[in-house]
């Protein structure tokens, strides 16, 4: 039976104006839908105060409104501890073309409220939401460094100065010492490379000639002033980071211990020696994720800003890799399965393991890394980078829901889940190019 809401509002919310839609009972029991109120509302915080109190007049309890870009965040603001708000996607409750208006929008949403036909959106508490803010803001500023330092390679080769053709790292001991070198006005280029350290030394006489350029006194000005932002971002980013690690603590000492997801029990139980005697934190849980490989402790922290560490409110694997944006889409009709293109989730996520899983494919030795060369070859790289982040995600899952660390399968895990057909292709190969193999398992001594 459905969930019947016999007071309840939808908002349609904009940027600077906001159609309301309340619905109450009505008491004399001719209106089967409730009896509609319709009134528009400002967005200042005044007019979200009166808004409440409207709603609240009326005794609403549920608000649905749409997600609408960050409009919708004030509002949440001033509902949040009066009224159970649903924040429900836009995609989910559309309405027919030519009959979209802002008030029909509202009365939909109201209807379906009342109904209960709306899913809402996870929203996480506000410490949660603060710490989401700093990872956020973080990763911008590292994007932002990342622009400066191109943007000082663009200098240097403007000024015949090939830096990065020898060194790996121009902002490494060594790059910053000859940087703070071309600033100063030293035109010897032989002077300039000795002040190489390490294995950079090995490449003096190179390093000689990528320094012999045409560097003029505007040059020396811009990489002054570029030089200075990166110092000033390298300050802010250190500064983010030391205030997210507060946060987490903060967060370890008053969010409650999270309740396990039900559909994602262990398989077998583990050993008395081996059960976790530590609860899980939000500080623990990044320690947990750091141990994937791939994943550092700023992307660790990233994953537990957008996630939390309550993995009953995803419930399984899959529904949190469809909410990260990193698992396949279904598009079917008339039987037929047209398009398997992802959704596009939480975009911010998606974006971060997609970075993480770009650096476990380049790690040496391990499951994640065999994954990716395995589906590269067939599939493509694209498409590889994309499964390789969808199995750190239900890795993540595993790990946080059961509180536990992460096991390393192996860079052999595929070999070894068919031995039997790798073997029998090896040797129908050996055969073709003229060999006669007889296969006989190797015993240990």
């Amino acid at each position: 039976m459905d969930v019947i809401f016999t007071h309840c509002a939808g908002l349609d919310v904009h940027k600077k104006r906001i159609t309301a839609c309340r619905v109450t009972l009505d008491p004399t029991g001719q209106q089967a839908d409730g009896l509609l109120e319709l009134q528009d509302f400002g967005t200042m915080t005044a007019d979200l105060l009166a808004l409440s109190d409207w709603l609240a007049a009326a005794g609403v309890t549920p608000v649905a409104m749409e997600s609408t870009g960050e409009y919708w965040t004030p509002v949440y603001n001033i509902l949040e501890g009066s009224f159970t708000v649903f924040l429900v996607n836009a995609a989910h409750v559309k309405q027919v073309p030519g009959r979209k208006t802002d008030k029909a929008d509202a009365r939909w949403l109201a209807k379906l409220m009342r109904y209960g036909l709306l899913q809402a959106s996870f929203i996480p508490p506000a410490a949660q939401r603060d710490l989401r803010d700093l990872t956020r803001y973080r990763t911008k500023l590292v994007q932002e460094r990342g622009r400066e330092v191109n943007r000082v390679q663009g200098v240097l080769e403007r000024a015949n100065i090939k830096l990065a053709a020898v060194a790996t790292n121009i902002f490494g001991v060594s790059g910053r010492a000859i940087l703070a070198a071309l600033i100063e006005g030293r035109a010897d280029p032989a002077m300039m490379a000795e002040l190489a350290k390490g294995r950079l030394r090995s490449k003096l006489p190179l390093l000689e000639q990528a320094l012999t350029g045409l560097v003029r006194d505007h040059h020396r000005r811009l990489l002054t002033i570029q030089l200075t932002h990166i110092d000033f971002l390298d300050e802010q980013i250190d500064a983010l980071s030391a205030e997210i690690t507060r946060a987490l603590m903060d967060l370890s000492g008053s969010e409650p211990p999270p309740t396990p997801a039900d559909p994602c029990p262990p398989a077998e139980p583990a050993p008395a020696s081996t059960l976790p005697q530590t609860p899980l934190t939000f500080a623990h849980a990044v320690s947990r994720l750091d141990t994937i490989p791939g994943v550092n402790q700023r992307g660790a922290e990233m994953l537990v800003a957008e996630w939390g560490i309550d993995m009953g409110r995803f419930g399984t694997a899959e529904r949190l890799s469809a909410w990260s944006g990193v698992a396949p889409g279904n598009d079917e009709s008339a039987g037929k399965q047209r398009s398997g293109k992802t959704r596009q989730g939480n975009r911010t996520l998606r974006a971060g393991l997609t970075q993480l899983a770009h650096a476990a494919a380049r790690t040496k030795g391990t499951y994640l890394s065999a994954l990716y060369h395995r589906l590269a070859a067939r599939r493509g790289k694209k498409r590889a980078i994309l499964a390789v982040a969808h199995a750190i995600v239900v890795s993540a899952f595993h790990m946080l829901s059961r509180n536990e660390p992460y096991r390393e399968l192996g860079a052999n895990y595929f070999d070894e889940h068919r031995r039997h057909q790798l073997v029998d292709r090896l040797a129908r190969r050996m055969e073709r190019l003229g060999y006669r193999v007889s296969v006989q398992p190797v015993t240990a001594a």
